[in-house]
């Protein structure tokens, strides 16, 4: 493998695991938009996604499409009973009392996971099939001919799927009546009430969406790499949060962009130097970026409110 070959296998393979990176920290940003909240339970809305794909895949036998819609839906429904059931009743409480229950959150949902599911890793069947596959794997074919660099049917799913899901989001929040009022509550929720917005409304489909996302992101990293077990979420959350205050907490752009940056550091380094410091690479990146630029590399100073 030539030189070239080699850097283009680590800069797919980093864009790929980094829109994973993307999708996770666009929950992290827009729950930090509206609530000013860092949900530290999201990455475990991720595994849970997983598992729910896992299971009507292997157990039911459903498509792989099939599968992803129903991990959305089930994910977004927990997301949903999060904020109503842990969330909600502390928001007038100090926001060390509600990041306290985040982690409490997250250490709940792990262990409830290893309780019905068992510690142990199950495997992912890695395959994508039926004509969903067959264009993937000519797509595969016909990319490696012409660059000469090993891109993957899963890595090609992957950046697509998470390509579409970042339009779609920048349409809703840019051009919906919904996404107007996200806006509008992350600049200032009191007012927004007092303008006629259900806050509590948005608030819930804010959560709703974004585990939405996490929950796709589940089922695109297991079809990647296919292990899941209940620690699934725990470090891809950790880095997509730190991806997150990279681009700049609050703003999409910035999340998708800490992502990239975050999946193209982890395996550059783990390519060039070792894999012994993928994992460190992410917070020597979050420090150098706070020290010269705290509101992240696309954020901007904000007034705090209570």
């Amino acid at each position: 493998m030539s030189e070239l070959e080699r850097f283009g296998l680590y800069f797919v393979q980093g864009l790929a695991w980094g829109s994973l990176y993307a999708l996770i920290a666009l929950g992290y940003t827009m729950v930090y938009g509206v609530l000013r909240l860092i949900n530290f339970a999201h990455g475990d809305v991720l595994m849970v996604g997983a598992y729910i794909a896992l299971f009507c895949i292997t157990l039911w036998h459903l498509p792989l499409l099939v599968a992803i819609v129903l991990a959305v839906a089930g994910c977004a429904l927990l997301g949903v009973l999060i904020e109503r059931g842990a969330y909600r009743p502390l928001r007038r409480q100090p926001r060390l009392t509600m990041l306290i229950t985040a982690i409490g959150v997250s250490l709940v949902i792990e262990n409830l996971a290893q309780l019905f599911f068992g510690a142990a890793p199950r495997h992912f069947p890695a395959q994508i099939g039926g004509r969903l596959g067959e264009g993937l794997e000519a797509a595969s074919h016909s990319l490696q001919q012409s660059s000469h660099i090993l891109i993957s049917p899963q890595q090609i799913f992957i950046l697509i799927t998470a390509a579409l899901l970042f339009i779609l989001l920048q349409l809703i929040v840019g051009r919906t009546r919904f996404g107007r009022a996200m806006r509008a509550i992350s600049f200032d929720r009191e007012t927004a009430a007092l303008m006629g917005i259900n806050t509590d409304r948005v608030i819930s489909l804010t959560f709703a969406l974004g585990s939405a996302l996490a929950a796709v992101a589940g089922v695109l990293a297991v079809l990647g790499w296919p292990k899941v077990w209940p620690m699934l979420g725990f470090v891809p959350g950790i880095k997509a949060f730190i991806a997150a205050v990279v681009g700049g907490i609050g703003n999409l752009t910035g999340a998708v962009l800490g992502g990239m940056i975050m999946g193209m550091a982890e395996y550059m380094v783990a390519g060039y130097i070792s894999s012994e410091y993928k994992d460190a690479i992410a917070f020597a990146l979050l420090i150098i970026i706070l020290i010269l630029r705290p509101t992240g590399l696309t954020g901007r100073g904000m007034i705090e409110r209570a």
